[in-house]
Formats: structure tokens, sequence, C-alpha cells
């Protein structure tokens, strides 16, 4: 489901989430970055289904207290009948500090700490923690010293909720491997993606990439309907030498493209930017054209060790066209 572009209702995505449910999907997830959140998304969603899993793809690390995160999680699994999934992610410095108004600081450190936290929460552990980046309860110079280990007061449907971690760089991947249960990767190639992130497959963990889909007859018309997203994440998510999704391309063997991508971008040439973005990058990363080539091209994506597919499209028939195929 993403989140809701500028300009739009979340219920456009609430409509293709039941469609998907009707079809047989297995979960519907919604996206934050600055604007729709993802708990009041999932939330409604989950009130007006029965069977789909919601998850989070991701709530924003950030934004969050580790022990609200628990709270949210515990709440909507009770709610959901056991069917919430929490991804959670970092986002970029750009938004954990111009956004969210929080230090970067070290963001594996953070992950590592932060998934302790959720998971000790939800276990309903008197909660103490005390490392790098959290101190509960809170015992700085400034404390009152009224603080005192808590305890979640709702009992979870389930003291172990899936957590799944969104993760673009070599050693965050490993990390996700580690300590989650599930990794929500973005641009994920199957030919290249066990080589560029460096990752061994782990029996029970779900590899669960967002694999963006355009059905059309026209496959030149397909490639530039995405043309548009990846020269806007290669070329103007962050700045130069901080941009996860273009250090992403670059190990996927295209350097030159990723150089001029972000260079035509962030010198206010995004037209031009989004020309260069190339065919076969789109092929690789995307499910793009007819359904007899979307068809043929999901077998690489079969063979990749991915577990779980997650399509992403506003179109309703290429929801249903996957769900023939793979379903």
């Amino acid at each position: 489901m993403g989140y809701a572009p500028p300009g739009t209702n979340p219920l456009e995505l609430i409509a293709l989430a039941q469609e998907a449910e009707r079809l047989g999907y297995d979960s519907a997830w919604a996206a934050e970055a600055w604007g729709t959140d993802a708990v009041t998304v999932l939330s409604w969603l989950a009130a007006t289904t029965s069977t789909i899993k919601v998850g989070s793809a991701i709530m924003q690390i950030p934004g969050r207290t580790p022990a609200n995160t628990a709270m949210t999680a515990a709440t909507l699994d009770l709610l959901s009948g056991g069917r919430f999934l929490l991804g959670l992610g970092t986002s970029g410095p750009q938004v954990v500090e111009g956004w969210h108004g929080q230090p970067w600081g070290k963001p594996l450190t953070r992950t590592r700490e932060y998934v302790q936290i959720v998971r000790a929460a939800l276990r309903r552990e008197a909660l103490e923690f005390h490392g790098d980046q959290y101190d509960v309860p809170y015992a700085a110079t400034d404390a009152t010293g009224l603080g005192k280990p808590l305890k979640l007061m709702l009992r979870p449907l389930r003291a172990e909720i899936p957590i799944y971690l969104a993760a673009l760089g070599p050693r965050n991947v490993r990390l996700a491997f580690e300590i989650g249960d599930g990794w929500l990767p973005i641009f994920f190639s199957p030919e290249r993606a066990r080589e560029a992130f460096g990752y061994e497959l782990r029996a029970g963990f779900e590899i669960a990439p967002t694999v963006h889909v355009v059905l059309s007859d026209d496959v030149d018309a397909a490639r530039d309907a995405l043309r548009p997203m990846l020269a806007l994440y290669i070329g103007g998510m962050g700045a130069r030498g901080a941009n996860f999704y273009n250090a992403l391309v670059r190990r996927y063997g295209y350097e030159s493209d990723a150089a001029r991508i972000q260079e035509l971008y962030l010198d206010g040439k995004q037209r031009e930017a989004v020309a260069a973005v190339p065919d076969v990058l789109v092929d690789e990363v995307a499910l793009v054209g007819p359904r007899e080539r979307i068809r043929d091209r999901l077998d690489a994506w079969r063979e990749s060790g991915v577990t779980t597919l997650l399509v992403g499209t506003p179109d309703v028939e290429a929801l249903r066209m996957l769900a023939e195929l793979a379903l």
C-alpha cells in the first residue's frame, strides 16, 4: 500500500487492500514518511477486513519510543485477532533529523536496542534497559528519580509478534538476519541481491521485498511509469555521498548511471534524471509489461530465495493478474 501520495486519501489504498483480501493475498502493508502515518491506516484496514494480515513497512524508529511501539503493536495485534506484522526501520538522516528532530546517531546500535526493548515489553517483563541509545527508566543527571520499571498492562494476544526490518546496507541487512524475523528490502534484484547485500539464507526467515508492478501492453510506457520514482530515490533521496538507494544501485553494477542520475537530479534537472534511468534497471527490480512478460519474469523471483513478494501497484487489474499468476 505504501503511503498515500500528496493530495490523495488513504481510503483508496484501503479499498485496494480489501480487494487483495478477497483475492487471497496473505498481507497488506502500509508505510509512512512525513505524510500519512502507518498505524492509523492499518487500524482502519484491520477493522474493515477479517483474514488478511496487516503490516507496517515501515514504522519509523525515530518517531516512537520502543515502549510506545510495543504498546501499538500489542494493541493492533489484539484488535486484529493476531494479524499484525511489525516492520521497523530507521529512515534516513534527512527524515530523522529534519522531521523527527532526533539525532542520526548510531542507527545499527539504535535498531538493535530498539528491537530488544520492544520484545521485552511484549513479553510483559518489567522494563529496564540501560544501553548506548536508550535508557529505561531514564536515569541521566536531569532525571527526577521517580521512574521505575513498568510492565505492559495489556496482556498481548501473542508474546512474540513477528518483527521485520527494512535495511539497504550490507551491515544493516546482516543485522536484520541476526535479530529479526524478516527483512523488507526495496529495489531488490533477484539476480544480484545476494552478492550486493551479502547475506546467507536462514531457515524460517522471511525475505519480503516490494516489487513495483505496471501491467501494460506497451513495455516502454510501463517502464516510463516507474522512472520518476526510481530517479527520485536514486537521485534525490539524501545528499551526495549519503544516499542509500544510490549506493545500492552502484552495488548492482550501475555506477555510472547512478552517478549521472544523482548529478542531474541534484542540479535541478529532474526530467533529464528520469530519462537517464536505464531500461535494464527497471526490468531488473520491477515487473513491467504485458501479462506474459510478467509471468516469465516471476521465475527469477521464485528462484532468488524470496519468501513473500509485496506487490506494489495502485492498479486493481495488476493486483488481480498477480493473484492469478502466483496464488
